[in-house]
Order: structure tokens, then C-alpha cells, then sequence
């Protein structure tokens, strides 16, 4: 899997915080119900931290009972790839920034209608960018 904005590890260290860094570099994750995001209602688009790629919209988000950010589909086909991760005695889809190959978090399919698909992402993984009146 390629990805289009590449940098060098101490340069990922350097613009990003140690949380964003373990998260979305170390592939680690926050604490439920500890993130900006989890409990979160503005209208607009949620976007990698890393890299500033638009990766979902306010429309699609969901309150899962999980503690984390959840959405039931990406922004668009190319905004986040999926990666099988098998780390944790466990199986799961991993979520990657298709523009940078940060982790984001992990996709289940026990969503909403009408993909039924869960998008379960760390805040931490995230900035917000407010939709313009």
C-alpha cells in the first residue's frame, strides 16, 4: 500500500503531539470515553491530524456506546484504507489515512443502516473542521 504524504519518523515526532504520535503512528489507542471527539455534534468533517485529509462527515457519525468517535461510512472511497490487523490475540480491519498510512482506529460490521459498518476511530487521530454557514 502506498500513501502520498510520506515523512521521516522524527519528522512525524516533531509535528505531531506524543498522543497523536502513539496513536497515530505506534498504531495505539485512547481510553472509551476519554477523547474530544466520542461525544462530539458540530455539523462538518473530521480529519486525519496527521495530515489533514478529509475523512468523514458530521452526517455520518453515530453514537455507538463505545466511547469513540463512530461513523458508518468514510468520507469517500479513497479517504481511509483497510488493513488487517491481527495484533492482540484478535482479528480485526484495521482504519488508515489513505493519505499518510496513520492509524486511526479499527471498522466493525455492527453499524447502522445503511452500511452496517462502525468506523470506530480515536479522537486523538482527528482534527474538526467546522462546516461554514
Amino acid at each position: 500500500m502506498r500513501f502520498d504524504k510520506t515523512r521521516t519518523d522524527a519528522e512525524w515526532r516533531a509535528e505531531l503531539s506524543p498522543e497523536q504520535y502513539r496513536i497515530l503512528r505506534e498504531h495505539g489507542t485512547e481510553p472509551a470515553f476519554t477523547g474530544q471527539y466520542w461525544d462530539h455534534h458540530e455539523a462538518g468533517e473530521y480529519c486525519c491530524a496527521a495530515c489533514g485529509v478529509p475523512l468523514f462527515s458530521s452526517a455520518v457519525k453515530f453514537d455507538s456506546g463505545s466511547g469513540w468517535p463512530s461513523f458508518y461510512q468514510a468520507l469517500d472511497g479513497n479517504a481511509v484504507a483497510e488493513k488487517t490487523d491481527s495484533s492482540r490475540g484478535m482479528v480485526r480491519i484495521e482504519a488508515l489515512c489513505r493519505g499518510c498510512g496513520s492509524h486511526l482506529g479499527h471498522v466493525f460490521p455492527d453499524g447502522p443502516a445503511p452500511t452496517g459498518m462502525r468506523y470506530c476511530i480515536n479522537s486523538g487521530a482527528l482534527t474538526f473542521r467546522k462546516k461554514q454557514d
